[in-house]
């Protein structure tokens, strides 16, 4: 990955739930930014509840649509306009993950084991923001193309491993509860940043906000225009 940004950079600020297709399908334009402008702009990942009572969320909102089995048939078709994505076609049928929340603490605390792994000034944030990003992608693809439950803490313990990552200092971080610290910080930032759902992108102090299926042109012209750098009485063009 791009060495981060240094802290006087930009910053954009992504959140997502890893249990949304949209952000699953994001994942890349996120990617692609932060290949594009590694050096002049500074990505931090939060993460926002959209899917954190997933039962009651999909049984409530497909009560009338075929259930798990209609959320299912939605997900597939969606998946279909995105080439670049895989999706189990079992995907909510046999495996139904409880909660984001579970996995969202788990990368939590990734983030912050490698943030304490790192050396020097900033070097610590940026160690955790590279990792916490390919810890959140195995996450992702366990859900969508494995259709594995990713609130389960077997399967973290997998994707440690996977990573070689400790994961006895993973969990040593949510059981002291400061994983869930981090992610409480990560939804009051959402609610201060008015958040609506996942995925969001917001840059210049919430002043250029895309929320949702968004193309990585409109990504790029934000960005673009986030670093010609208008100041507080100068709005934004985009």
């Amino acid at each position: 990955m791009t060495t981060p940004a240094p802290a006087l950079a930009p910053t954009l600020t992504y959140f997502s739930d890893v249990l949304c297709i949209w952000a699953y399908a994001a994942q890349a334009r996120l990617d692609e930014v932060i290949a594009q402008f590694g050096e002049q702009i500074r990505v931090e990942q939060h993460f926002c509840s959209v899917f954190g009572d997933a039962h009651t969320k999909v049984e409530t909102a497909w009560k009338d649509k075929g259930s798990y089995g209609g959320f299912n048939a939605h997900l597939i078709r969606v998946a279909e306009r995105f080439d670049h994505i895989k999706l189990n076609d079992r995907i909510w049928l046999d495996v139904r993950p409880r909660t984001s929340t579970a996995p969202h603490v788990f990368l939590k605390a990734v983030q912050l084991v490698e943030e304490e792994a790192g050396r020097g000034p900033g070097a610590g944030a940026a160690a955790g923001e590279a990792k916490l990003n390919d810890a959140t992608w195995q996450i992702r693809r366990a859900f969508f193309e494995e259709a594995r439950d990713i609130s389960s803490w077997d399967v973290h313990r997998e994707i440690a491993e996977s990573l070689e990552l400790d994961f006895e200092q993973i969990a040593a971080k949510i059981k002291s509860s400061e994983a869930v610290a981090r992610l409480d910080a990560d939804h009051k930032l959402a609610r201060e940043m008015a958040v609506e759902g996942s995925p969001t992108f917001v840059m210049n102090e919430g002043r250029q906000k895309l929320y949702g299926n968004v193309g990585y042109h409109l990504i790029k012209a934000n960005v673009e225009e986030l670093l010609r750098k208008p100041n507080s009485e100068e709005a934004s063009w985009c």
